[in-house]
């Protein structure tokens, strides 16, 4: 009799439960929706020839000379993205020495002597490759790289083999077009005073370049 009553009472209060229960509503906000909307990116039109031609000038501090200004030209093979091969050529006019200047009309070179050439072989690492934002929508190629190499400089009257070595600054500006900064010193012996001295002279310059 006591579980006769028993499974009444729980009948009855099953199909009272619904009602005593309150309604749930759905809340759409927190289904996920599986329908990924891709979105439009551009990607870099970047040529992917490897020949490098420019034109660059700049300042030359030629060492015991003044500071002229100087013009160059440079052909570069980009072995890789982070690795390219330089020939470049330049020249400068210098004037005259402080001994030149301190000594009363004493002239050490001719005006053909005081022009300043050199061609060099260089050899080219990106150190420090990156990007440049400009806005929100729009980034340029660039990078920071080590230089070295060797050549010939003609210069007083006589031609020396001379080491470069230095660093500069890659930006593209277009898919085809860059700018370059550049700081680099030319190394060699020049006997101008009655013995071989090592001369530093440090070059800074900036120039364009196309790939082609």
């Amino acid at each position: 009799m006591a579980n006769r009553i028993q499974r009444t009472v729980l009948s009855v209060f099953m199909l009272m439960l619904p009602a005593l229960l309150p309604a749930v509503e759905q809340d759409d906000s927190t289904l996920i929706d599986p329908r990924i909307e891709r979105r439009q990116i551009r990607e870099s039109q970047i040529d992917s020839e490897n020949i490098e031609l420019g034109l660059y000038a700049g300042l030359l501090a030629v060492d015991n000379f003044n500071t002229p200004p100087l013009i160059g030209a440079r052909a570069a093979w980009h072995v890789s993205e982070d690795i390219f091969f330089e020939l470049s050529l330049a020249q400068a006019k210098t004037g005259e020495t402080s001994f030149e200047k301190l000594g009363g009309g004493v002239q050490l070179l001719s005006s053909d002597e005081r022009l300043f050439r050199y061609y060099n072989l260089s050899v080219g690492y990106t150190i420090l490759p990156g990007e440049a934002f400009a806005g929100r929508n729009r980034a340029f190629s660039n990078g920071l790289y080590l230089l070295a190499g060797a050549g010939s400089t003609d210069f007083a009257g006589d031609s020396h083999f001379t080491l470069n070595a230095g660093m500069g600054y890659r930006l593209l500006l277009t898919d085809w077009l860059n700018l370059r900064m550049e700081m680099r010193n030319h190394m060699f012996e020049l006997d101008l005073f009655g013995s071989d001295e090592v001369t530093n002279n440090l070059e800074w310059s900036f120039g364009l370049g196309g790939f082609f």
